[in-house]
């Protein structure tokens, strides 16, 4: 899987999970566990979720828009934070 098609899978199962809320408490919480777990099965680093919390309205966007099954938005977000999380890991 190339780094595209992380991003989209990770974005898609992201908004979806999201969208479908489960659980009464802790979706997002495993949410971002799911997507940690998605990028180290890529070879990529521990995600920063930090760049989420950062750009709250933009997020809650991204999610509205996967009600219409736009991910564009999220898949920013998660091209974002990938590089982000990439940038961190080269420093360490």
């Amino acid at each position: 899987m190339n780094q595209d098609e992380l991003i989209s899978a990770m974005a898609i199962c992201h908004v979806e999970f999201i969208i479908t809320h489960p659980f009464r408490e802790g979706n997002g919480r495993l949410c971002r566990l799911l997507n940690t777990v998605m990028a180290l099965q890529a070879d990529m680093p521990v995600l920063d979720f930090g760049y989420i919390e950062e750009n709250k309205p933009e997020y809650i966007a991204a999610i509205h828009a996967g009600h219409d099954q736009n991910y564009e938005p999220m898949k920013f977000i998660f091209s974002e934070l990938l590089s982000r999380s990439l940038r961190e890991y080269d420093r360490i």
